[in-house]
């Protein structure tokens, strides 16, 4: 629905107006909001903006209907919502498939080596390690690194995308400059997906090594890399798969509290931005978002799984 001119600034006037009202708390704990005086005109002209002059199912379809050509709506401080997302996109997946990739690759063998290891002291070196990688808040990890390698020793950045101003340029390399940038959150983020990563691999391969079938891949002379690799690591991917779906789900959801920690202009950030700001139109973008990634990923998964497990097939 299109708005002239005129009505768009009257539309932005309200807007205005709204977001600077004074939100109060009585003594009897009650919020109230301070009475906003509006004119009819721009009253209508916000109803008819927002589609509130329809029938509750025609918004519903004019919505979804916006939903399908991307148009997501009008933040109330920063335009169009799909450009606003779009500039926060690269941002959030370079440091979430960052650090999913580091994790992975650092976590599968760990997770494979202390099973194999099994209450050795090296296994209970891991695990506890692990449980001890669980129980410490992202947060913290993000403040400790950034007044040890930021503050302290000066190695990397605090926080950010990359330098305001090109001289302070690694080499005078922009690229460079961000993957600069881009060392602490990453570092923080794989430490935090690291531990149950590790946990839950090794969980799955002790499962699997009591197989039956693993037994006899050994007694029939196969070495121990070949059973760990090409028979047991495969049936122990189930619930790795699993785990990396879900992830995968809330992935453009970006990380919130690793993106508000280092300042890092990922969708995580904007999305703890416009709930402090009451952006709606941007808080519903972003929920929209993380569930149309969420049915995704569970496709994914779940055709995965056929692949992974010959016994899996799908119907």
């Amino acid at each position: 629905m299109q708005l002239s001119q005129e009505g768009r600034r009257e539309l932005v006037s309200v807007s205005s107006k709204i977001r600077s009202q004074a939100i109060t708390v009585s003594h009897s704990g009650i919020l109230w909001h301070n009475p906003v005086s509006l004119y009819d005109a721009q009253r209508q002209a916000l109803r008819q903006y927002l589609g509130l002059d329809q029938p509750i199912q025609n918004q519903y379809f004019i919505w979804l209907s916006e939903l399908f050509t991307l148009n997501l709506g009008y933040s109330y401080s920063s335009g169009l919502v799909s450009t606003l997302i779009a500039e926060k996109v690269w941002a959030t997946l370079e440091l979430q498939l960052i650090g999913l990739a580091l994790s992975l690759v650092i976590a599968i063998p760990i997770g494979i080596l202390s099973a194999r290891k099994r209450y050795s002291i090296l296994d209970v070196t891991i695990t506890n390690s692990s449980l001890i990688g669980t129980s410490i808040p992202v947060f913290f990890l993000g403040v400790a690194f950034i007044l040890i390698f930021g503050y302290y020793l000066h190695w990397f950045p605090s926080g950010g995308f990359q330098s305001t101003v090109p001289t302070q340029y690694p080499y005078g390399s922009v690229v460079l400059d961000q993957l600069w940038h881009l060392a602490l959150p990453s570092a923080v983020y794989t430490l935090a997906l690291l531990a149950p990563v590790v946990l839950l691999v090794r969980s799955s391969m002790l499962e699997v090594l009591r197989q039956d079938f693993i037994l006899a891949a050994r007694a029939s002379g196969l070495s121990e890399r070949t059973v760990i690799f090409k028979h047991a690591l495969r049936n122990a991917l189930i619930p790795i798969v699993t785990y990396v779906g879900l992830y995968f789900g809330g992935l453009l959801a970006g990380a919130p509290v690793t993106e508000t920690v280092f300042n890092w202009p990922g969708i995580g950030a904007q999305f703890v931005v416009s709930t402090t700001e009451l952006d709606f139109p941007v808080i519903q973008a972003i929920v929209v978002l993380i569930t149309l990634m969420t049915l995704i990923a569970n496709l994914i998964t779940d055709v995965t799984y056929a692949y992974i497990d010959p016994r899996i097939r799908l119907e």
